[in-house]
């Protein structure tokens, strides 16, 4: 099957990326316009998170029973209407529209990562690779252009360009192939209910890679969010911070369709095994590194979280049940969504208390020991690789 559909679906990833951040990033300018405060920046980044943590899983049932393609133009709409609606609604109600852009966004970013599993039986990996450097992009664009427009026009015109990013996605979306429901569920499976879910949760043979995908974007928040504290006390400035951040981001991008290849060619356990120590490692090194060495240690941990990252999207897509493809992307989606606010929250608390270099080196260590830990869980547990 060519590969321009997990192209496609790589954009519509891109939307909730690209969402995300756009807002994120610009919040300060929110703030000051509207006279609020730094809680309520980290309430309005976080009210995103928490509802696409919430309705990843709910849309991936409903994905598998009602259709992919249908669910995932369903959550296009709604961000698109979220987006929308900040234009014509009071300013102080941004923390409304960032949760429904986030159910929107959970939509739309499950069940695409459902559907490169469905259309992809073979060279799954490579598809997954692909989709996730595309989606990945979204966090490298969106800090310019939002810049961009907040310059050239205000805050509001930044909800105009989700809009049109969204709709663009739409666009694309309609003219993909649906694949209809994976499996034919039976009329009295509830598909919605707890005990469905928890099946999905509790499945032996996902246990060890939804460990592994917390751990994953553990390390991806402790990069994207702390890395710039590191170069703001080093006194880099906005220029040093813009650089590291775009090679982290870079080698994160650059790695994945490689790493998928891997997970087609050997076993991904493998590169999952090594992907997670060097990114460990790197994070520890953080607090030691300047200049290009700590350029060096950031794009090490970008390939690190990369290759990772792909190769768990594939392994976990070929253990989900039939008729289950939905729900199970849709779970790890959320184990996604809470290690990347696991990551920044503990290693803030730590280097409260003890200090920045602690916070760096104690999260770094856990994370590694966390890694070999997982590793241990047996074979019959955790499914072949």
């Amino acid at each position: 099957m060519t590969l321009r559909y997990a192209v496609v679906l790589g954009f519509v990833a891109f939307v909730t990326s690209f969402g995300a951040h756009v807002v994120a990033v610009n919040l300060p300018v929110y703030a000051r316009e509207v006279g609020v405060g730094l809680a309520m920046i980290g309430i309005l980044i976080a009210a995103y998170d928490f509802a696409e943590v919430m309705a990843k899983p709910l849309f991936g049932a409903l994905a598998d029973r009602a259709g992919m393609k249908k669910t995932m133009l369903a959550g296009i709409g709604v961000f698109i209407a979220a987006s929308l609606m900040y234009l014509w609604i009071p300013p102080k109600l941004l923390l409304l529209v960032r949760f429904l852009q986030g159910l929107g966004a959970a939509g739309l970013s499950a069940v695409s990562l459902a559907l490169v599993g469905t259309y992809y039986r073979e060279r799954r990996g490579r598809a997954f690779g692909i989709y996730n450097a595309v989606k990945g992009a979204g966090y490298v664009l969106s800090p310019v252009v939002g810049g961009l427009v907040v310059l050239h026009a205000n805050f509001a015109a930044i909800f105009m360009a989700c809009a049109v990013v969204g709709a663009l996605a739409l666009v694309g979306a309609l003219m993909l192939p649906d694949p209809g429901r994976e499996a034919h569920l039976e009329d009295d499976d509830d598909e919605f209910s707890l005990a469905a879910l928890t099946a999905v949760v509790r499945q032996p043979s996902l246990l060890r890679w939804y460990g592994i995908i917390v751990l994953n974007m553990f390390f991806v928040g402790i990069l994207f969010g702390f890395v710039p504290v590191r170069v703001h006390e080093l006194r880099y400035g906005t220029t040093g911070t813009t650089l590291l951040l775009t090679l982290t981001a870079l080698s994160y991008l650059a790695v994945q369709p490689i790493a998928g290849r891997l997970a087609d060619a050997m076993d991904a356990a493998k590169t999952i095994r090594v992907g997670l120590a060097l990114s460990g490692l790197a994070i520890v090194a953080v607090p030691f590194a300047t200049g290009w060495v700590l350029g060096a240690v950031c794009t090490l941990a970008g390939l690190g979280v990369g290759a990772v990252w792909t190769n768990t999207d594939a392994l976990v897509s070929a253990l989900a049940r039939e008729g289950r493809l939905g729900t199970t992307m849709g779970i790890a989606g959320s184990f996604k969504e809470l290690g990347d606010m696991l990551g920044p929250a503990l290693i803030g608390a730590l280097s409260q208390a003890l200090g920045l270099t602690a916070g760096f080196v104690i999260c770094g260590i856990l994370g590694v020991a966390c890694a070999a830990m997982l590793q241990r869980v047996p074979e019959n547990a955790a499914g072949a690789s």
